[in-house]
């Protein structure tokens, strides 16, 4: 039977498994409910399993024949804490908390995989389907690596897929290069002397000084780091006061914020920059001043070889409708984790219109089904082509 026919009959049941794993969302390192339903999938599909790495992570391993390749086909599970306000059959039943970032999708798509290849088994060689907790910033693919990953299943390759709004369900974006940018928080704490509002000069104003700093935090993008390089710094907390004491200037200002590069050499122009420009505003203001500047998830970059081998999945899958030019996102995935040890590749897998404005992290965001068969074909095919049976 041929293989779009064969994930024909399978899509109604992963069309369902979707929907429940969406009324259903947990939070990173929460995922019990979904690592269980995906273990005991794998178990039935007779695909072997491994849990606990990284907490809630499940990993499934399926050896045909005797090729020596093994690659690692990445998901994400978890859900983000958010309200969930669009109507919706399967809506979210958990409040404050909703898969808006599609990663139910990425699951069963991955599930589906899984049960097709475990069936046909045409392929020779070893893969290990990753069922990655807590991508949403709470540090899963690193704990997973911290928990040995790589020591248990060693992989010549990894891949990661995600949804795309904007992209046609039936159109696949693979591209060389960067894809995502390097995620990285920045605090700052202004420390004056607090006085009262009507008597600024017997004190040190930390809240003059925190305008002073965020009027020239944007002048490390605009005249710092190369023009031709992309950057990202915002500030996107401020602490500061009581907005019940408004004839009271405080001691203390707290900011906080990301920063996004796609070089090593970027992200070091800025932590060195944020730095620089805050203790240069507490000494013209003659106040303290503590910084930090915390490495979290670093960029995805696509390796040449591991991007031709997803090109050629691809373009057998999504034919002339497969994109090689894309333009990079500035979100970060701790995807990079898994690709900046072996060989990577990341791809765009089109989630049709966004339907109301509804984008990644939307309250009213939801997976695409339509997108399941492709998906599903495309992981198949990648597993077929790449661990190719003699």
């Amino acid at each position: 039977m041929p293989m779009q026919d064969r994930i024909s009959k399978d899509v109604p049941f992963l069309t369902a498994l979707r929907r429940d794993l969406h009324a259903h969302p947990e939070l990173g390192f929460e995922e019990e409910r979904t690592s269980d339903i995906v273990a005991k999938l794998l178990e039935e599909a007779g695909v072997k399993i491994h849990r606990g790495l990284g907490k809630t992570g499940v990993v499934g391993t399926l050896q045909i024949g005797n090729g020596t390749r093994t690659i690692g086909l990445r998901a994400d599970m978890d859900a983000l804490a958010m309200p969930e306000v669009a109507e919706r059959p399967y809506k979210s039943t958990v409040a404050g908390k909703m898969h808006a970032c599609g990663h139910d999708g990425h699951t069963t798509m991955l599930l589906g995989a899984a049960r097709y290849l475990a069936e046909t088994r045409n392929f020779s060689g070893t893969v290990h389907f990753i069922f990655q907790p807590a991508e949403e910033g709470r540090g899963g693919a690193r704990k997973m690596l911290e928990d040995g990953f790589f020591d248990l299943f060693p992989c010549d390759a990894v891949y990661g897929l995600h949804n795309m709004p904007g992209l046609a369900t039936d159109e696949m974006a693979v591209v060389e290069g960067p894809q995502l940018a390097s995620s990285d928080s920045w605090r700052i704490t202004f420390k004056g002397v607090g006085t009262h509002g009507a008597k600024p000069h017997l004190g040190r104003d930390p809240v003059t000084a925190a305008g002073t700093f965020l009027a020239s935090l944007q002048s490390i993008v605009g005249r710092v780091v190369d023009p031709l390089q992309p950057a990202v710094v915002s500030a996107c907390s401020v602490q500061a006061g009581n907005p019940k004491a408004l004839n009271v200037i405080p001691d203390i200002v707290e900011i906080g914020g990301t920063a996004r590069a796609y070089t090593p050499h970027v992200r070091d122009q800025l932590e060195e920059e944020i730095g620089r420009l805050a203790h240069g505003t507490a000494a013209m203001f003659g106040i303290e001043v503590s910084y930090e500047f915390e490495r979290r998830i670093p960029p995805v970059v696509n390796d040449a070889d591991a991007t031709k081998r997803a090109l050629s999945a691809a373009q057998t899958v999504f034919g002339s409708k497969t994109q090689t030019s894309f333009p990079p996102s500035t979100a970060g995935d701790d995807f990079s984790f898994f690709s900046g040890k072996v060989p990577g590749c990341y791809v765009w897998l089109g989630n049709g219109p966004a339907v109301d404005g509804a984008l990644h992290h939307n309250t009213s965001y939801d997976f695409n089904d339509d997108a399941i068969a492709s998906g599903v074909a495309f992981w198949s095919t990648l597993v077929e082509q790449e661990l190719l049976a003699e």
